[in-house]
């Protein structure tokens, strides 16, 4: 379990007096609302900051019980926010077998390791991170079962949108010859119709739904765990999209004083009429835990190749992906969610999947028009390729353009085997902000790993990290500069949540988050983006971590 953290409280311990808490004084900071403002000096008083400028006028401030921080010449500039990221699946993924291996053999090693340490045969083997496209091929269920032996065992993929079961998972979930595929899903089968143990898209919840939680610690520790890790890489603030467990353990958490990240709370669209009878808005809560927007699926991944696509994937001529949701069905859920005071952000991938949800979106509009309803800040969720009659159609309806660099990493040579010439439009971040369209960063964690710097280094590079065999950059014209990067990890979150007058920078007034690195992002080489260390996290005026 990790330590608790002070319960937040708008009141400073030293609330009747008016000096500042905090002075961080000799250093750079950024201020992040505009380029140019650094100053060497900050106050704070309570969660908030006080006052930011020259050491002349802020050292003058402190009074008895100001603590006075040093920062000997390093860095500070506001918290960064993960726009897209998966809360309780990372913080599960923590304890899993870590299957992200150069080959199925080296996957199934690690799963044999666990299942000798596990106990009782009804324990579960968790893993996550494998990738066919880095395999060849795809597990069976029978190289599972040699693996595992009596323990059911379920492996995700490193997109999410596929599983691996082994033959006593598959008998849990009822999954055999007869079983049909299910609505908006896929079960792979080989030329004899015996399932293969491999789950597309929604037959994975067929499996996921029978996993028994384990004896070790519960949902809310993990969560606690997991937000140590993050305060480590920089991170304070995240928009989460996973389920209602998830947000009932952030409220535990939050009851209990131990939360300390600010969190936006997506609700999936299973929940939404749930969440329309209890009356639920977009932006209700406080400034540690709020309500986003609603989520739905559009379409698969590039990965399981189930992103919805207009022609078919290069060397697949069958294959057009999986529109999950067609334009109308999309519209009537988000016309249901806006006029119940809920934002819409939707998941889309392919040119057909972002190209339906943008006809839905301008649909919406049209009815929020008519309705007289609030203009809400609506989102696509990764945005990965567009047809180019599509460009300018996120700025124009005004939607906000949620994106995760590190994938143009990841999926590079994925992109330019199965989407070809396409790919001229794909992972377009310069783009859309050359055409005005607000950006919005994330990782989609655990899809990719959550470190913000990696995704700041792929937004301003397009460059392979270490060890990636590609040596040039992927369509460097995409490539922004590292003040729109950080720009989408700060204001970009605060925006897209409406909270872009309370965080995103260090302006006197605004929230107390911050981080102190090493080294000067702004004055470093490229390279150097990868080598940050962060030595302290500030969140609402209090220290979650401090080495230095």
């Amino acid at each position: 379990m990790s330590t608790p953290v002070p319960r937040p409280s708008p009141l400073p311990s030293n609330a009747g007096s008016h000096y500042p808490d905090t002075i961080i004084h000799s250093g750079t900071i950024h201020i992040l609302d505009r380029p140019e403002h650094v100053v060497p000096a900050l106050a704070i008083k309570g969660e908030r900051v006080l006052d930011a400028g020259p050491e002349s006028s802020i050292l003058p401030l402190a009074g008895p019980g100001t603590a006075m921080v040093n920062l000997g010449g390093k860095t500070a500039l506001p918290g960064l926010t993960d726009s897209h990221i998966h809360l309780m699946k990372f913080a599960r993924s923590l304890a899993q077998v870590d299957c992200g291996t150069g080959s199925p053999a080296a996957c199934l090693e690690r799963v044999a390791a666990r299942a000798a340490d596990l106990g009782t045969s009804q324990d579960w083997i968790l893993g996550h991170g494998w990738d066919q496209n880095v395999w060849g091929r795809f597990g069976t269920r029978d190289e599972l079962d040699a693996a595992t032996g009596t323990h059911p065992a379920y492996l995700t993929a490193k997109s999410l949108h596929a599983g691996w079961a082994n033959s006593q998972a598959l008998r849990l979930a009822g999954i055999d010859r007869t079983r049909a595929d299910p609505t908006g899903g896929t079960i792979q089968r080989d030329r004899n119709g015996r399932p293969t143990g491999i789950l597309f898209e929604g037959a994975m919840a067929l499996v996921a739904t029978k996993i028994a939680d384990g004896e070790g610690a519960s949902l809310q520790d993990d969560l606690a765990s997991a937000q140590d890790r993050l305060w480590a890489l920089g991170l304070t603030g995240v928009h989460d999209f996973d389920g209602r467990d998830c947000f009932s353990a952030l409220q535990v958490l939050r009851e209990e004083g131990r939360l300390g990240l600010r969190i936006v709370k997506n609700i999936l669209a299973a929940d939404l009429p749930a969440a329309l009878d209890l009356g639920l808005r977009t932006g209700f809560g406080d400034p540690w835990l709020r309500i986003g927007n609603i989520k739905i699926f559009a379409d698969g991944a590039l990965g399981p190749h189930t992103a919805a696509m207009l022609r078919p994937y290069e060397g697949e001529a069958d294959n057009l992906g999986v529109l999950l949701k067609d334009e109308e069905e999309i519209a009537a859920v988000s016309m249901s969610a806006a006029a119940g005071g809920l934002a819409m952000t939707i998941h889309a991938i392919g040119d057909r999947a972002n190209h339906a949800v943008l006809n839905a979106y301008e649909g919406l509009r049209q009815y929020e028009s008519q309705h007289h309803l609030p203009r809400r800040r609506h989102r696509i969720e990764h945005v990965q390729l567009l047809h180019p009659d599509d460009l300018g159609r996120l700025r124009a309806l005004d939607l906000i353009a949620s994106m995760q660099p590190i994938h143009a990493l990841s999926d590079r040579m994925m992109a330019d085997q199965y989407w070809g010439d396409r790919v001229t439009h794909a992972y377009a971040w310069r783009t859309q902000l050359d055409l005005g369209t607000q950006l919005t960063f994330g990782s989609d964690a655990p899809v990719e790993s959550p470190d913000p710097f990696l995704g700041i280094y792929a937004a301003v590079t397009r460059r392979p990290l270490p060890g990636d065999p590609a040596q040039s950059a992927w369509h460097p014209e995409q490539c922004i500069s590292v003040w729109d990067a950080f720009r989408a990890y700060t204001f970009g979150p605060a925006f897209a949540s409406r909270q872009e007058n309370e965080g995103g920078c260090l302006l006197p007034g605004f929230l107390a988050d911050l981080i102190v690195l090493e080294d000067d992002p702004f004055a470093v080489p490229p390279e150097k983006l990868l080598q940050m260390e962060i030595l302290g996290t500030m969140i609402g005026g209090v220290w979650r971590r401090k080495q230095f």
